[in-house]
């Protein structure tokens, strides 16, 4: 008999979430096989068995927090012994199971589920009751159940989403009802849990801004020349490479030339030094379910297009499906957010420290623009925004950066020399 616990994960990462487990007691495992997914800050990670043999018994339910080097499971030879808890549990059921009115009749009238508990013990549910609950903030001791043996079911959770919270006994120094939020003094409301991945990006985000002299400089490009090499290159670039040639790549390389121009962008505050890094790894902001991630994109100075077009792919990829690994995310020189993607037409980046820039994209809008004293055309203009730490960086710099990056987009012949 042997303990499965949780590895160790990275220097930063103490502890993370049980998310699902992908066994349950008494079933078989081989040794490598997932037997259940932990939700960190940054990644989802899965644990494996290191042993064949007969799970026996969960010691973290959904849900729960754990640690490093903690115990989550204790796996052994032959079949499963159950322990008390186990005993108790009643097989899972079909979430789609439903009894006759004359059938729930004979049943006693239902009862919540902590009548039935010792005390300390947990609730007897399914995991999607379980992770229900999680969503909606409810606690599983409080909600009713007609199952004869007190377990709660997906369907239980949600008709007690939508009913009138019971009564609550009223704390040692109640609040005034005019301290009530007007929100919940009768108005319908959904009180969810922030993820844990939600917590780490909220509390990074803020730190960013307590913690560093963030100021935020634009300029606009215009994107003829681009939007034109990409329409007569972009069939045999796709033929010769096997990806697709977008915009990013373009900005990754003029990030890079921009970079080595003012190396105090690309740099890092640590106590009274400043560390300036003489290599270009380049965050790109990915959109997930989850909230935002940052992979990263190694070695960009030593790529061409086709590898930085196809590394960014495979990243996004794994971001939204939840593949990334910590080394994914880990080592960035500076990052590239495009907002543009979901219509933003002009924002200011929080940083993403310890970097001290961030470049912002954005959507791409026909503007007319005065071509000469004479004439005005239409043309297809870009907002973008860097925002930098200024406890290093002086607006000079900031400014000749973006100014390096413009230059460079609207003349893309000058960004293949630079590369």
């Amino acid at each position: 008999m042997a303990e499965i616990k949780v590895p160790e994960l990275a220097e930063s990462i103490t502890e993370g979430t049980i998310a699902q487990w992908l066994k349950k007691p008494g079933d078989y495992v081989e040794k490598g096989e997932t037997i259940c997914e932990l939700e960190t800050d940054k990644v989802n990670v899965e644990i494996m068995a290191e042993e064949s043999g007969v799970l026996q018994q969960l010691l973290a339910n959904e849900g729960d927090t754990v640690a490093v080097g903690q115990a989550i499971a204790i796996i052994g030879e032959g079949a499963a012994e159950p322990t008390a808890a186990l005993q108790a549990a009643p097989q899972p059921v079909d979430e789609t199971e439903t009894a006759a009115p004359a059938d729930r009749a004979e049943q006693p009238a239902p009862q919540p589920v902590a009548v039935a508990q010792a005390p300390g013990q947990r609730p007897i549910a399914s995991p999607a009751a379980r992770k229900m609950a999680r969503e909606k903030g409810i606690d599983l001791t409080q909600v009713p159940t007609a199952d004869p043996l007190g377990r709660v079911r997906k369907q239980d959770v949600a008709s007690f989403a939508v009913q009138p919270a019971a009564p609550q006994p009223a704390p040692q120094a109640a609040p005034t009802p005019a301290a009530i939020p007007a929100a919940e003094a009768g108005k319908p409301v959904i009180r969810e849990k922030m993820s844990r991945r939600r917590q780490t990006i909220a509390k990074r985000l803020l730190e960013v801004t307590q913690t560093t002299a963030m100021l935020t400089t634009f300029n606009e490009i215009d994107m003829s020349a681009v939007i034109d090499l990409r329409k007569r290159k972009k069939d045999k670039f796709f033929e010769e490479h096997d990806v697709r040639l977008g915009f990013m790549s373009f900005f990754v390389k003029a990030a890079v030339a921009a970079l080595k121009k003012y190396p105090y962008v690309n740099a890092e505050i640590q106590g009274d030094e400043i560390l300036l890094k003489k290599y270009y790894d380049i965050g790109v902001a990915v959109s997930t379910d989850e909230g935002l991630v940052v992979p990263v994109v190694r070695d960009c100075d030593r790529k061409n297009f086709a590898e930085i077009e196809r590394d960014i792919a495979e990243l996004a990829a794994k971001a939204r499906s939840n593949k990334l690994s910590l080394a994914d995310l880990q080592g960035g020189t500076f990052t590239i957010t495009n907002g543009g993607v979901f219509g933003s037409l002009l924002s200011t980046p929080l940083l993403n420290g310890p970097q001290v820039g961030i470049l912002g994209m954005h959507s791409i809008k026909l503007r007319p623009v005065a071509v000469d004293e004479e004439r005005i055309e239409n043309r297809p203009m870009m907002y973008v925004a860097l925002s930098y730490d200024h406890r290093i960086i002086d607006g000079k710099e900031a400014v000749g950066f973006l100014k390096t990056v413009k230059d460079l987009i609207e003349n893309p012949e000058d960004l293949l020399l630079e590369s």
